[in-house]
């Protein structure tokens, strides 16, 4: 099994990230009013997208909610972050720097406080998830979410069985997710949505060979062709259909400001 640094892994996938990752034209705007949804997001809220790539769910996001202050877009690889345009819009604003260094105080945040964050599948890249959702937690302002989407512990996607099994070795078991989040001193809860997936089946099997998912870079160039014909043999469809589904693990800091105490508070930061 190979092993490749994540940054880099992302790096060299970022000129061809949006390609891999939009499904169809419909994908993106239905995960974003998902995740949307499951936030609870207002125009009102501070809002960080941790892991977000090239930002294509926070650009969809900002499109659907109209934040009156700009999207946090935090990523390591400053290759992804690029797609978020050059100069990025204004209703987004990237941050260099990794899930560990915002949690624990490392790099400067605009914000003081957040009212809502997201981690979508980039969890399972976390070396101590407890202790990073924990810091993360903390920079909640009161009554503030905290989304961590993820896909489950087993996955029905038309990879080679050696990938789906690493899959299941590797991935994080969501109930663990809303343990960390409890422990944090969040309330959290635990919820999935599915979405159905029609890729062609060229164009995915080129986006395996892409390694569009982080779990394929543990495989040598070899291990991918091999994969690849694997695939190939078990769906000889020219358009493979197959369910995505995510678990919505939310965790929301108890207590609420008052109304007068937000607006304070907001004026402050203005």
């Amino acid at each position: 099994m190979e092993q490749r640094d994540v940054r880099g892994h992302y790096d060299e996938l970022a000129a061809e990230y949006d390609e891999h990752w939009v499904y169809g034209p419909e994908y993106v705007p239905w995960m974003s009013a998902r995740i949307a949804e499951a936030l609870v997001l207002g125009p009102e809220d501070r809002i960080a997208d941790i892991g977000c790539g090239t930002g294509l769910f926070a650009k969809e996001v900002a499109r659907q909610v109209k934040p009156r202050q700009p999207v946090l877009c935090v990523d390591p690889s400053e290759a992804m972050l690029r797609g978020l345009g050059t100069p990025p819009p204004p209703e987004l604003v990237p941050l260099a720097a990794s899930a560990e260094e915002v949690a624990e105080g490392r790099v400067e945040v605009p914000y003081e406080r957040l009212d809502a964050v997201w981690l979508k599948e980039s969890v399972h890249h976390l070396a101590d998830p407890g202790r990073t959702l924990r810091g993360l937690a903390e920079r909640l302002a009161r009554g503030g979410r905290l989304l961590v989407v993820m896909l489950p512990a087993a996955i029905k996607y038309p990879l080679f069985q050696a990938a789906l099994d690493r899959f299941e070795e590797l991935q994080p078991d969501p109930l663990g997710i809303v343990e960390h989040l409890r422990a944090a001193g969040l309330e959290a809860e635990l919820g999935f949505v599915e979405h159905e997936l029609r890729i062609d089946r060229e164009r995915y099997l080129g986006m395996v060979r892409a390694r569009y998912m982080s779990l394929l870079s543990t495989f040598s160039d070899a291990e991918i062709e091999k994969g690849v014909e694997e695939i190939k043999a078990a769906h000889p469809e020219p358009v493979l259909a197959f369910p995505d589904t995510f678990a919505f693990v939310v965790g929301r800091r108890l207590g609420e400001e008052t109304a007068a105490g937000d607006a304070d508070r907001r004026e402050e930061e203005a």
